[in-house]
């Protein structure tokens, strides 16, 4: 679903999954200081969108999803995962219920092998699932915009901002009343900045939810039956997770940001010591400079000096060894 913001003025289309999107419309620090200030949105049209409507929808997703959302009150905001049997993450859904519908955003691409999974747990359930991604977009409002929202669209109300879920008709419409528009780049650098992750980048097929710190803000340890469960458990009352969420400061004399997957290694090991994790989002941020999200051995010292590839690297603790 290529975005028509597309076509905007100095407009650059991301790469990968998020091509369908703008980068940056031509100066990304300006881009990041608008949404910092609370101005301007971010257009995120290229994500999924799935709806789930019907009496029982709320007690049926409490059975499949990893957050407690039997008695979610209309209009609250929340986020969710779906682990595998073994508790490893397949979707990440983030949510709201207007009181008749619940509507989620997800990775671009996931829409479809997410729908199919629901589709066959439906059983007996009194639920309808939906895939509205061809004519719902989705755009993000940053913490502090003021920015009126027509009352007949869907909000998710977040610490770190909107999301709004509009009819994609009517985004170019969104854009004119609500600019400057921010490209995806900006929008990463925050997340970075906040210690977001994001499926498919700070994840693998490996990946278990407290490696990441998503234990309390989309897992509810006092809920079961969810597939996965045993997983979340174990761990959480008689292991450690194997691997740990960190946040990089990166050496800024580097002209190029390490690319997704590139080796972290000790700073004292050099550029061929062992692997201990990898580089899972590095951005350009307008005042930390460069930085970046990484998954690295749990044992892996918190205050030793890194290597990310040939780069310099700071770690802060994201998630606590």
């Amino acid at each position: 679903m290529t975005s028509p913001l597309l076509a905007l003025p100095g407009a650059v289309a991301a790469e990968g999954r998020d091509e369908a999107v703008a980068a940056h419309y031509g100066d990304l620090f300006r881009e990041q200081r608008s949404l910092a200030d609370g101005r301007g949105f971010v257009d995120l049209s290229h994500r999924g969108v799935v709806t789930v409507t019907g009496p029982e929808r709320l007690s049926w997703l409490h059975l499949l999803l990893t957050q407690h959302v039997t008695d979610l009150p209309a209009h609250q905001a929340t986020e969710a995962l779906i682990l595998s049997a073994n508790g490893h993450i397949e979707h990440a859904l983030y949510l709201v219920d207007d009181g008749e519908t619940v509507w989620a955003h997800v990775e671009p691409g996931t829409q479809e092998a997410l729908l199919g999974y629901l589709e066959s747990m439906k059983f007996f359930y009194r639920v309808e699932i939906a895939d509205r991604t061809a004519d719902t977009a989705v755009v993000h409002l940053p913490a502090g915009s003021t920015a009126e929202v027509p009352k007949e669209l869907v909000v998710r109300e977040t610490p770190y901002g909107r999301d709004v879920f509009l009819p994609r008709e009517r985004l170019e419409e969104f854009a004119a009343a609500h600019g400057p528009v921010a490209g995806l780049l900006a929008y990463e650098a925050l997340r970075v900045e906040g210690h977001r992750p994001r499926l498919g980048l700070e994840t693998d097929h490996r990946t278990i939810p407290h490696e990441l710190g998503w234990i309390g803000t989309a897992v509810h340890l006092q809920k079961g039956c969810y597939r996965g469960q045993e997983t979340v458990a174990r761990v959480h009352n008689l292991g450690k997770p194997p691997r740990r969420l960190v946040f990089l400061h990166l050496d800024g004399s580097e002209v190029l940001l390490p690319g997704h997957g590139t080796p972290v290694r000790l700073a004292a090991d050099g550029a061929e010591g062992r692997q201990l994790g990898f580089v899972t989002t590095a951005a350009r941020h307008h005042e930390l400079g460069p930085i970046a999200l990484a998954l690295v051995k749990r044992n892996v010292p918190v205050d030793a000096p890194l290597l990310a590839g040939t780069t310099a690297a700071a770690q802060e603790v994201v998630v606590a060894p």
